[in-house]
């Protein structure tokens, strides 16, 4: 896979993070019975698809910091309204809603890496634990994650990382040179409630 994703980040435009809309090339990876899906529905406990994929690429032409926080929306194809899900949101163009925390609290996101993450070029730090105390209101995070372990998810050319998808999260700027691109994929387990579907496609 890596090739691949290494092809991809290199006609890709320069940006912070890219929505993925359609899996391509790398669907034989990250759809069952891909490696990737295979991981996470080993980790899940039961088949799981991908349901939203971001490519980071953390450069000196594409430095930022992000502040601690929740994933706390999924990506759907299209708005309609159906009880328990809301706030909505638009990110680049493509719907995204709050949905009720079982099924939040049911996925896991993996991070595939395709540059070493140093202490230096802006590891994800995650506040262990925080994923098992539901949505978390903003006014609350600061004092969650300074009576938390936090960890450094530092890693090599190649390594996955698995998290809770609404652990609290966050990164530096990098202080190097050079780029630290991780392909970002959520999965989940569950159907949404008609009408509403998932939005990544293969």
């Amino acid at each position: 896979m890596l090739p691949a994703l290494a092809d991809w980040y290199a006609n890709a435009p320069t940006a912070p993070g890219t929505r993925l809309h359609r899996l391509g090339a790398f669907a034989s990876y990250l759809v069952s019975p891909g490696p990737i899906a295979a991981l996470a529905s080993q980790l899940l406990g039961r088949p799981a698809r991908p349901v939203r994929a971001i490519a980071f690429d953390k450069s000196p032409a594409t430095n930022w910091a992000l502040g601690w926080h929740q994933d706390r929306t999924i990506n759907v194809a299209a708005r309609a309204e159906v009880e328990g899900y809301g706030p909505w949101t638009v990110k680049q163009g493509s719907p995204h809603v709050e949905p009720p925390f079982a099924l939040i609290g049911a996925m896991i996101t993996l991070r595939i890496h395709l540059d070493p993450v140093t202490p230096d070029n802006a590891p994800l730090e995650i506040a262990l634990g925080s994923h098992r105390k539901g949505y978390i209101p903003e006014a609350r995070i600061t004092a969650v994650v300074a009576t938390s372990e936090v960890a450094a998810c530092l890693a090599q050319h190649g390594d996955v990382w698995a998290y809770a998808t609404p652990i609290l999260h966050a990164s530096r700027r990098s202080t190097v040179t050079g780029s630290r691109r991780v392909l970002q994929v959520d999965y989940s387990g569950d159907t949404l409630p008609a009408p509403l579907e998932w939005a990544l496609r293969s």
